[in-house]
């Protein structure tokens, strides 16, 4: 007599490329982004006293420091936009990086322990981590919102059509931060002093981006340079949209767009290759 045949529900096989996404597969788990993406955003403010308070403190103490270091002790220009609001306005692109990136960046070292005991895309991780900054990114964003407001009010804050592209260049900080992210998760599987490596460069990238400062005030043999920062582009957009200022093109927002989606590839080759063999080594 011939035995039934068992059918599986789930297969797991690893027969996929280094350049697959396995975005159909995210998808069946999209329930479990959901689940990651609400743990990390209610623990950002658990036990705390003001809660989601902390997400407008950090950007306006910031800014005011700016304010006081490099607008009146440095006395570094702002093309003529209001110097608060100026400094707001990267703050609040730069925190979103910053944080996703340093997140992304613990993806395999600070999951092993489930990643050990229990199958699912491990994509499904760093996205989560992209998109619950995204949710502490809109809750800045509207500081920044009240704050313009002001200043449009009062006639010193110019936008233009390219504010459609805020969107845009809120995905591709976020696929950059992805990118960069995932190539570090998966070089910390091997080699754990590149986390102290990242918060150290984390820390001093931020001033080879205008941030704090327009790319025209810079020198023109640095000017060129800082183009292929894959973050100028994004930040002179966003101030030249929204505060009228810069010395912005759009072959800038070009070359950042390339520049990115290059590092995504990477990113993807790089963790899609380390997935397999990770718990071998971290």
């Amino acid at each position: 007599m011939n035995e039934p045949q068992q059918k599986w529900t789930e297969t797991i096989e690893a027969n996929h490329t280094l350049f697959d996404l396995k975005l159909k597969e995210v998808w069946r788990y999209k329930d479990l982004i959901y689940m990651f993406v609400k743990r990390d955003f209610v623990s950002s403010f658990k036990q705390t006293i003001l809660g989601p308070i902390w997400f407008f403190i950090n950007p306006i103490f910031t800014t005011i420091t700016y304010l006081i270091v490099f607008g009146r002790i440095a006395k570094l220009p702002t093309d003529g936009a209001p110097p608060l609001l100026f400094y707001l306005a990267g703050i609040t692109l730069w925190n979103y990086f910053s944080t996703s990136l340093t997140g992304t960046s613990y993806t395999f070292a600070g999951n092993a322990g489930i990643f050990g005991k229990v199958y699912f895309p491990r994509l499904v991780t760093p996205l989560s981590i992209v998109i619950s900054n995204l949710m502490k990114f809109g809750v800045q964003f509207l500081l920044f919102l009240i704050v313009w407001a002001y200043y449009f009010a009062k006639g010193e804050a110019h936008p233009n059509i390219w504010i459609l592209a805020t969107p845009f260049l809120v995905i591709l900080m976020a696929l950059f931060a992805l990118g960069v992210g995932m190539i570090f998760s998966s070089l910390t599987t091997k080699y754990k002093d590149l986390n102290m490596l990242l918060g150290f460069g984390v820390s001093l990238y931020m001033y080879a981006t205008p941030v704090i400062y327009p790319t025209s005030s810079l020198p023109s043999g640095f000017k060129s340079l800082a183009y292929y920062n894959p973050l100028t582009g994004i930040f002179e957009c966003f101030k030249y949209a929204w505060l009228g200022v810069g010395n912005f093109s759009p072959l800038m927002l070009g070359i950042s767009t390339g520049i990115i989606l290059v590092l995504l590839a990477l990113g993807v080759v790089i963790f899609n290759r380390v997935e397999k063999t990770f718990m071998d080594t971290v």
